[in-house]
């Protein structure tokens, strides 16, 4: 059999396999992608990020309409279901699949449909769709297979009435009654989504209170919302067993709850799409869910492998995983990297409202013992806000009262995701450039969302008077 060579090949085309084939093709190396499903993507295209964040966009048009006055003569003429929200995140993904193919094409990247295997620390045997296989062979590999939702065995997903975060994208029909087991992000996320479409939502939660690595006022505020859509959250509850029928399915919890419903979405964990990559032929081992571990390089026991994305574990975003793939290229390529990777990074949690946040959390200074003042700008007080009647949320920063040093940002509320890179952006300025006065001696445009952090900064630095 012919062993094509390489200097470098990447196994899976989601954002950190991305961002090392680009950046390895743009330093003059001929680089690979191997790819398991029949479009590049990877499972933040086809399965995760896209998908829910397009489900969540079109929900919010919906809620739009049905708030707007202008059209509340016309809302027993608009009915729309689950699969109809599928269809329209169908056209996205599709362009994204394109719009990602063209960057291989445009780079040289050689893109390999089929399933990846190591046969030996520097070949890999790549089994296409129609049994065809090939060996391949290069210096250095970089894995990143991500990661998939974690199913337990005793839970029978092969039944119609059971879910996790993937299958839920097939889902013909909308259910009048949904149970959401786990409230992590993808929980809260799917009960926002089910709840704007007058789903009744069951999230259980296997902790004291949601998102927990999150402020606590923001998620107050996120209970608070969500019990307001009509979910019914239940804390500290742990699954002992699912019974599933031809009408519904029942969860069974260790308080003895039964929590009865239509479909259940099983959403409590994910684990690495390590399986079948023949790592223990080379001597490299998964820990319990599937992943690796790799050094601050992301480098794994075989110092020419190394693994970034969900793959390697926490944080598992899109965002980090994307530089985590840019970061190990220039590792490969030049043998080191002139720059490093930002430890404070935005969370962006597409609830609805959205979710945002960067740095630390009033409970982790206060653990720290750090002193700490906040700035808080309600979005309802904003013209911005009032003018397109999103005025649900806030804006709120902590900053040190003696340097005024920004120490956290947290945002709650439409466009928490956009907004919160204003405040990243002076966060992370060095040489004391950080500071909260910044907000209040600029000039923002009139009326912007924007212009919350100059009435948080107000807000603030009056508290030190």
């Amino acid at each position: 059999m012919a062993v094509s060579n390489f200097d470098s090949i990447v196994i899976g085309t989601g954002p950190g396999g991305e961002g090392a084939a680009m950046k390895l093709a743009k330093a003059r190396q001929r680089v690979a992608v191997v790819e398991a499903h029949a479009q590049v993507g990877g499972g933040c295209t086809h399965w995760g990020t896209i998908p829910s964040k397009a489900l969540r966009h079109s929900i919010q048009m919906l809620a739009d309409y049905r708030r707007n006055p202008l059209f509340q003569h016309t809302l027993d003429q608009v009915e729309v279901d689950f699969p109809d929200l599928l269809r329209a995140a169908d056209a996205v993904i599709d362009r994204q699949v394109r719009t990602r193919y063209r960057y291989y094409q445009r780079n040289r990247v050689e893109v390999v449909f089929g399933r990846a295997r190591f046969i030996a620390p520097h070949q890999l045997e790549v089994v296409r769709a129609d049994g065809a296989a090939e060996v391949m062979q290069a210096d250095h590999f970089v894995i990143a297979t991500g990661s998939r939702p974690y199913q337990p065995p005793e839970v029978d997903f092969s039944h119609p009435r059971i879910h996790d975060s993937d299958s839920i994208l097939r889902l013909q029909h909308t259910p009048r009654t949904l149970t959401i087991y786990g409230a992590g992000v993808i929980g809260c996320e799917y009960a926002s989504i089910m709840a704007c479409l007058d789903v009744k939502v069951n999230l259980v939660n296997t902790r004291d209170r949601l998102l927990s690595f999150l402020d606590d006022e923001i998620t107050d505020a996120l209970s608070y919302h969500l019990r307001e859509q009509g979910v019914v959250i239940r804390h500290n509850e742990t699954c002992t067993g699912v019974e599933a029928g031809p009408e519904a399915v029942v969860l069974h919890c260790s308080s003895g709850k039964q929590v009865r419903s239509d479909d259940l979405l099983w959403a409590n964990g994910r684990a690495g799409n390590t399986d079948g990559l023949g790592l223990a032929a080379i001597g490299l081992t998964p820990n319990s869910r599937g992943q690796l571990d790799v050094d601050k390089s992301y480098r794994t026991a075989l110092p020419h492998i190394y693994a970034v994305g969900d793959v390697a574990g926490p944080p598992a975003l899109a965002s980090a995983s994307y530089d985590q793939g840019r970061f190990v290229g220039a590792q490969i390529a030049d043998g080191q990297c002139d720059w490093s990777l930002v430890e404070e990074f935005p969370t962006g949690i597409y609830t609805v409202p959205e979710i945002s946040s960067i740095g630390r959390t009033e409970r982790e200074l206060t653990a720290r013992q750090i002193p700490y003042e906040v700035a808080q700008a309600p979005f309802k007080t904003l013209a911005r806000a009032q003018i397109t009647g999103h005025r649900v949320g806030m804006l709120k920063l902590l900053f040190h009262p003696e340097t005024k040093e920004i120490l956290g940002i947290h945002c709650f509320g439409e466009q928490a995701s956009e907004i919160v890179h204003i405040g990243q952006a002076i966060m992370s300025q060095p040489g004391g450039a950080n500071r909260i006065d910044y907000f209040a001696e600029t000039t923002f445009n009139y009326p912007t969302m924007a212009e919350a952090y100059r009435v948080a900064a107000l807000n603030g630095l009056n508290r030190l008077l």
